[in-house]
């Protein structure tokens, strides 16, 4: 059983540094929002250092694991140039995703059946430089089960096809399966995270499963930041996910 009441708030900065590159200008600068969301209840900053490097930049993660005081989770795919970024930068943790160059925003899980030797194979290289390792998954048993066995101590529960249902016998459908998904995974001994496509007000039942420890939150903060500011938006987004417990 569950006791833990409280559940962590990760904040994803990516776009804050979708504006500064759309300029090429030195604003605003991820980092400051970074330090402004930790006073305001971010319990980690996570930032994707994606292959082309579309928004957030190596000198990003380097201030960003020297100056924050929470932890810093470095989501990337599974490239071997960032990998050897990540062994030397050391965040605390890692979140391999699987990306595409085309894609806006990461479109689902991992598929670690496919690819459970070079997986482990990764896990191992970032474990041994201290890191936790994580894998965003779709909330499927095998996936979860496999992430397990490749070496993977959280797994992340891929919440967009929730987020995207157009009807509520779908939403209750895919909250059900990240339900049974997040017992399977606290059951098995993995530490369950969720995120993407969660906004303010699609969050409460995702934050409601026990089991799911921590969220990962970016894209409907930062756009709520326009209207009330970045420590308003994560507060407020930290409130709903406190009084959903």
């Amino acid at each position: 059983m569950i006791r833990k009441k409280n559940m962590l708030l990760g904040v994803n900065i990516d776009h804050v540094a979708t504006v500064r590159q759309a300029r090429g200008t030195s604003y605003p600068d991820p980092v400051e929002i970074a330090l402004i969301a930790e006073e305001n209840g971010a319990d980690s900053i996570t930032v994707h250092l994606r292959e082309d490097r579309r928004h957030i930049q190596d000198h990003d993660v380097e201030r960003l694991i020297r100056l924050v005081n929470t932890r810093v989770n470095l989501e990337m795919a599974l490239n071997n140039e960032i990998i050897d970024l990540a062994c030397s930068f050391k965040p605390s943790d890692c979140c391999l995703v699987p990306e595409k160059r085309q894609e806006l925003t990461t479109e689902g899980g991992l598929d670690v059946l496919s690819q459970m030797d070079q997986l482990a194979q990764a896990t191992e290289r970032l474990k041994k430089s201290g890191i936790r390792v994580a894998y965003f998954v779709d909330p499927e048993p095998k996936q979860i089960e496999s992430s397990q066995m490749a070496g993977a101590e959280v797994v992340e529960l891929h919440t967009g096809t929730y987020a995207d249902a157009l009807s509520e016998k779908q939403q209750k459908y895919e909250l059900n399966r990240i339900r049974e998904c997040a017992v399977h995974g606290t059951k098995i001994g993995l530490t369950v995270h969720a995120g993407h496509g969660l906004h303010y007000e699609n969050t409460v039942e995702i934050a409601a499963i026990r089991e799911i420890l921590e969220l990962n939150i970016g894209h409907s903060i930062i756009a709520k930041s326009l209207d009330v500011g970045i420590a308003k938006a994560v507060s407020g987004m930290k409130k709903i996910i406190m009084d959903a417990r």
